[in-house]
């Protein structure tokens, strides 16, 4: 952090003194206030529900400008990594602070391939949950139990137990979403192949058996791996900040991942991609294509409930830079499989086509994001609708581990204690119970 010549004066109009703060400067991005001695100085906080305007941390890992729709992940933009990079290679980078070269790509890959299956005892726990349990409702269980499996690497301090669980996490992860998806299937698990690339051994987990032979589709194969670059890190938002605050009470890594998973189940985060699903299934019920017109009539009346899912961003106030990428391989994937067709996948490019030219969409940029199209892509290739924030949770693994060491290693770091404005009751006494 580079503190700016510049200072933030703030002046109160009761007549308390007024105050210096400092301001720092980051490499891209706005500048920030220091507000650390506020309430030292002046007995008062800040106010800001949500954090929306507070920087929580320094960092170095993941770039987001919302208004030119850029990401960067260690500086590298995401068209790039996307389309010159596998999953592997951005974890290096996510983790490490830079891309392999050759040979750090192969070690990295053998150490995360060593690491691919997990204790037999994992498939007796998965037995207590009901068939029809929700896959994350499965994951944010096995997760947390991993600390109970794997306690020689439970020390968040000891940079050694660190790592160990940061490679243990993301490959044991695809198993335990395989096993999450076999295990509500009533089909058998499929161990792990090391042989396979990190996205084509996901895919034989999810979808083979013994009984036959299972033939990777190399264009399906290729949509999983950009599925997990895509969705891999994407800066301070709401499970990564939980991870933060959980880990910042000393944790062990598999807790606070468990806690990243239990946050990102919900509708507004990470099952985003599942509610845009659910509501092309709610249009197809309508009537599908002939009905969209009275939908759309539906989404801009301001009485109605009805919202338009898997368009727009909280971030992005410009076209999703995962979006433009998810959007090639999704007509990839309908090609490949012959889908473009299929009633739904028809009504969802004449529900895109309709967001990118009518006025009223355009003009408040709700553009389709990459929820949209990874809903898509992941319908087309055979995953359940329910397992998709399963599948982000396991790509997403990478950045919470990245943003948690990271943490751990800032001198700064502290548990965190968010303040609050108080408006409950003042002081009162208790009275016996005849007279309340």
């Amino acid at each position: 952090m580079n503190s700016s010549d510049v200072k933030a004066t703030l002046s109160f109009s009761d007549g308390s003194p007024s105050m210096d703060l400092p301001l720092y400067k980051g490499s891209i991005g706005p500048d920030v206030i220091d507000i650390r001695k506020l309430y030292g100085q002046t007995g008062k906080f800040t106010y800001d529900p949500g954090f929306l305007s507070t920087a929580s941390c320094n960092s170095t890992i993941t770039y987001i400008d919302g208004d030119k729709g850029e990401l960067l992940y260690r500086g590298y933009p995401i068209e790039q990594l996307a389309e010159n990079c596998d999953f592997l290679e951005t974890c290096h980078l996510l983790l490490y602070g830079d891309l392999p070269d050759a040979a750090q790509k192969l070690d990295f890959t053998a150490r995360v391939s060593s690491h691919t299956m997990v204790h037999e005892q994992m498939q007796f726990f998965l037995r207590g949950f009901r068939r029809d349990a929700h896959p994350m409702a499965i994951m944010t269980g096995l997760v947390g139990a991993l600390s109970a499996f794997y306690h020689d690497s439970t020390d968040i301090n000891n940079p050694v137990h660190r790592e160990i669980a940061a490679i243990r996490l993301i490959a044991k992860m695809p198993t335990l979403v395989a096993m999450a998806y076999k295990y509500t299937q009533g089909q058998p698990y499929m161990y792990p192949k090391n042989n396979l690339s990190y996205a084509a051994n996901f895919m034989h987990m999810m979808f083979a058996n013994p009984c036959e032979e299972y033939v990777q589709n190399d264009v399906l194969v290729r949509a999983m791996d950009r599925i997990f670059i895509l969705h891999a890190d994407h800066e301070q938002n709401a499970s990564t900040s939980t991870v933060r605050l959980c880990g910042s009470s000393g944790t062990n890594p598999f807790a606070a991942i468990a806690a990243g998973v239990a946050c990102l189940w919900g509708p507004a985060h990470g099952g985003a991609n599942e509610a845009a699903l659910n509501m092309l299934g709610d249009i197809q019920k309508m009537g599908g294509v002939e009905k969209i017109g009275e939908f759309i009539k539906q989404v801009k009346d301001k009485n109605s409930t009805v919202k338009l899912m898997g368009f727009g961003h909280r971030v992005y106030k410009n076209y999703d830079p995962r979006a433009k990428l998810m959007r090639e391989t999704c007509h990839e994937v309908l090609g490949a499989l012959g889908l473009h067709d299929d009633p739904l996948f028809k009504l969802a490019m004449a529900l895109e086509k309709i967001a990118l030219e009518d006025d009223y969409f355009v003009s408040r940029k709700l553009y389709p994001n990459v929820d949209f199209y990874s809903g898509i892509v992941q319908r087309a290739i055979g995953i359940p609708v329910q397992l998709f924030t399963a599948i982000f949770a396991l790509a997403r693994t990478v950045g919470w581990i990245a943003q948690l060491n990271e943490m751990i290693g800032d001198p700064e770091y502290k548990i965190g204690r968010p303040r609050q404005l108080y408006v409950g009751a003042q002081q009162r006494s208790v009275k016996p119970v005849g007279q309340r």
